[in-house]
């Protein structure tokens, strides 16, 4: 068994004293998933898991221990738990639970564009046009079969361009369709008014312009993968993790091949199919090297530019649902962002390989910190481990200590983030344990 080193403020020598302060004794979790998550939260100390029908403990470790469902502190649920269960539950003051009541008015695709463009319209009137081109990270899209007839005098006007179809409330793309020359004709004489109820009403899609011209790496399309936690809609606040990766398709870039997912699609599950896929190899690159890539190839400032129009992304796709999503302080969200294909609810972090399996338990652990439950921080950190605050009821400015150089050579107003910059998170929480531990002495 491998020696686990020691953190001040987070281990102690005597395993009898590792105990949460929630009551002077251990925390104790549950979790609906059997991956990374659950790695992280059994090997978590001062951390036990909760006996119970949905427990992962064996029946033979359960003993005489009482098994109510509500005896937790901590739960990873699954978003069919929360919907069956939240409405009618009583949360105590010290539990944490993951997503909050509608969490979907982000996560689901049409509903996420509606948002955009309601607040893209509020910025417009209020503070005019050019405040509103901020909102130009998303291609022009349309929800069918509500929209359907508003989407041909589109295509009509548009002809020769590529489009393609997305189910609203699936986090894969399972439906993938183009039409170059002819009006798609997918929901002629399926849609049916609310009013008859005879028919089943159809599945909900969004139908979006593709993107012809991604920025590509050896001829190949890429997407990055950003993972963000919000702990809080009211106020807004919301933490960004230097780690993620850039997920690659397996054959190269061209539009005659539309048909073609090997090389649209950059999905792991997709590309680990294409005939000539190499799993040692894989098709993925870390965000740090992807950072270190670029700038060799096109220059910190432009860099600079590509990632903080990536922070704009995640901050007003935030704000578009603020003021929608019930806020709950007992929740917590973790997004993962796929920049610039799709935004979807994290739901799964099972590993496909050994360095993804590292980088999920570093993200996992450090959101555990973030949250402390411990009780261990001073609540006024702008970095746990791998998470920096990047916006707390406003944008949060960097320290002078920066992990990445800034394209003009100084930390002035730079904003507190650090995309694919260095991440040495366990020497960090080292110092900002110690840290709080000597502030709370005083």
């Amino acid at each position: 068994m491998s020696k686990v080193a020691r953190i001040p403020g987070y281990q102690s020598k005597n395993p009898k004293q590792n105990r949460g302060i929630i009551g002077d004794r251990e925390i104790r979790f549950k979790c609906s998933l059997q991956n990374v998550i659950l790695d992280v939260l059994r090997g978590r100390p001062g951390w036990t898991e909760v006996p119970g029908p949905n427990s992962q403990v064996p029946a033979a470790q359960q003993g005489t221990r009482p098994s109510n469902d509500g005896d937790w502190d901590f739960y990873w649920c699954d978003r069919e738990w929360l919907h069956q269960n939240y409405d009618t539950m009583f949360l105590h003051e010290h539990q944490k639970i993951l997503h909050f009541r509608n969490h979907y008015e982000l996560t689901r695709k049409n509903l996420m564009v509606k948002n955009l463009k309601r607040l893209r319209k509020q910025t417009e009137r209020e503070q005019g046009k050019t405040e509103a081109q901020s909102f130009d990270f998303y291609p022009t899209t349309y929800e069918l079969p509500s929209e359907y007839h508003i989407f041909v005098e589109e295509f009509k006007k548009n002809l020769g361009i590529i489009w393609i179809m997305k189910p609203a409330a699936k986090e894969n793309i399972n439906h993938y369709q183009t039409r170059q020359k002819d009006v798609p004709e997918t929901y002629v004489g399926e849609y049916q008014p609310l009013s008859d109820q005879t028919r089943d009403v159809p599945e909900t899609y969004v139908v979006q312009r593709y993107i012809e011209n991604p920025l590509l790496i050896g001829g190949r399309k890429f997407d990055v993968r950003v993972y963000v936690l919000v702990c809080s809609y009211n106020p807004l606040k919301v933490w960004l993790y230097r780690g993620g990766f850039a997920r690659f398709s397996n054959t190269r870039f061209s539009l005659d091949s539309i048909e073609d997912t090997y090389v649209h699609l950059t999905n792991v599950a997709v590309q680990k199919n294409a005939p000539d896929y190499d799993p040692e190899k894989g098709c993925k690159w870390s965000t740090q090297q992807l950072r270190k890539y670029l700038a060799a190839k096109h220059g910190v400032d432009k860099v600079q530019k590509m990632f903080k129009a990536i922070d704009n992304i995640i901050i007003k796709s935030l704000q578009s649902v603020q003021k929608i999503i019930i806020n709950d302080k007992h929740c917590f969200e973790m997004y993962g962002y796929d920049v610039v294909n799709r935004n979807q609810c994290f739901s799964s972090l099972t590993a496909s390989g050994k360095e993804d399996y590292d980088l999920k338990f570093g993200l996992i652990s450090d959101l555990l910190n973030v949250l402390d439950l411990e009780n261990r921080l001073t609540g006024k950190e702008k970095r746990i481990g791998g998470w920096d605050l990047l916006w707390d009821d406003g944008p949060i400015v960097a320290d002078d200590n920066m992990d990445c150089t800034p394209a003009n050579g100084s930390a002035v107003s730079t904003p507190n983030s650090y995309l694919g910059c260095f991440n040495d998170r366990k020497k960090q929480l080292r110092e900002i344990y110690l840290t709080a531990q000597s502030v709370k002495k005083s």
